[in-house]
């Protein structure tokens, strides 16, 4: 049966894989036919070779609050975090439905991991209590339904290390309701809804960034209990194909500060933004970096970045308390684009994730 009346199979085929990532919940409900295909694996491996797929940046975004003093203390109000979305390519931003059962915003300082046509978003805390969270959620943007995902097993864990290969999401340190740092590690299986354990790591890391680079799960910097905030240079890198962590990389940042400026563009690059300089530095070697370019000036402050590619999008503000602005960067040229955003668009960033649909 054709998929379109009036056109053939394949044609009908060809309009469907065309459809804006965020119509596809109404087309599964158009029809039998239409939600068979669109079902289908083959489906989305065709939109991808047809280049019609959408990138999409997730964030936890703080709701921007217009009458906050700019440049107030940084302690005045809990700010609420929502998962909003923007797409680079056509620069429109949305905001995805509240977690269910979490009216107040999203749990602080919570993760997210892209896995597929899945949103995953784990951990946190309460915004209310500041009880930590071993909750799971997985969001699928072609049902645009929320579903609840196996809990975290082991104690509750703030500050980890999260990334995903896009079919895993692996999880690492962090600390536990003591304050204790972690050096335990998991792995989350999205599609059978089952965590696995891993190998512990040879180091307590809180405060780690995770980074999943060149086929491997990279657990940056982060402290020991003891150490409490004063951040090392080393990192472990847990290898997927032979299920065991690598040797420690006792150097491999440059310097002792919180990690949470790297980043991953798919393509074997790595990217970081540094405070001090103010400027945007590459590597593919773990090695040797080199600057790229330097920040614009109103982002100094409370940036967050993401990669892809050959493309950077850098989110932050010249003071505390301003409404951040948003630039992109073209690497070949290094030149910086700025965003249009909207005005409920321009709060504080904590995490986000890239994903393609």
């Amino acid at each position: 049966m054709d998929l379109i009346s009036g056109l053939n199979y394949d044609v009908g085929r060809e309009c469907l894989i065309r459809l804006p990532y965020d119509t596809f919940s109404s087309a599964t409900s158009v029809c039998k036919n239409w939600r068979g295909e669109i079902e289908l694996p083959e489906f989305w491996r065709r939109r991808r070779d047809a280049g019609m797929t959408q990138r999409l940046i997730v964030m936890t975004q703080a709701r921007f609050d217009p009458t906050r003093k700019q440049g107030g203390m940084k302690n005045s109000g809990v700010p609420v975090y929502r998962l909003t979305v923007c797409e680079p390519g056509s620069v429109t931003w949305t905001e995805l439905p509240l977690l269910p059962g979490h009216l107040d915003g999203l749990p602080m300082f919570c993760q997210l991991a892209a896995v597929g046509l899945n949103l995953v978003v784990m951990g946190g805390l309460d915004p209310v209590t500041w009880d930590a969270s071993s909750e799971v959620f997985v969001y699928n943007f072609v049902s645009a339904t929320w579903k609840r995902g196996a809990n975290m097993p082991g104690c509750p864990r703030s500050f980890f290390a999260c990334a995903s290969d896009s079919r895993m999401v692996f999880v690492a340190g962090g600390h536990d309701c003591d304050k204790n740092a972690l050096k335990s590690a998991m792995v989350y299986d999205v599609a059978a809804d089952k965590w696995v354990l891993l190998p512990d790591m040879a180091n307590e890391r809180d405060e780690c960034k995770g980074v999943f680079h060149l086929g491997k799960f990279h657990v940056i910097g982060g402290y020991t209990t003891e150490m409490q905030g004063r951040f090392g240079r080393s990192a472990e890198v847990f290898d997927v194909a032979r299920w065991r962590w690598d040797e420690v990389y006792e150097n491999f940042l440059d310097a002792a500060t919180c990690p949470r400026s790297y980043v991953d563009n798919g393509d074997g690059n790595v990217y970081k933004w540094s405070s001090s300089s103010g400027e945007v530095l590459m590597t593919n070697d773990s090695a040797t970096w080199q600057v790229v370019a330097e920040l614009p000036s109103d982002v100094l402050t409370s940036t967050h970045m993401t990669a892809w590619q050959e493309k950077l999008m850098v989110i932050g503000s010249h003071r505390f308390g301003e409404p951040h602005k948003v630039y992109t960067l073209d690497i070949k040229n290094r030149k910086w684009t700025k965003v249009a955003t909207p005005e409920e668009f321009s709060g504080h960033v904590q995490s986000s994730c890239l994903m393609e649909i």
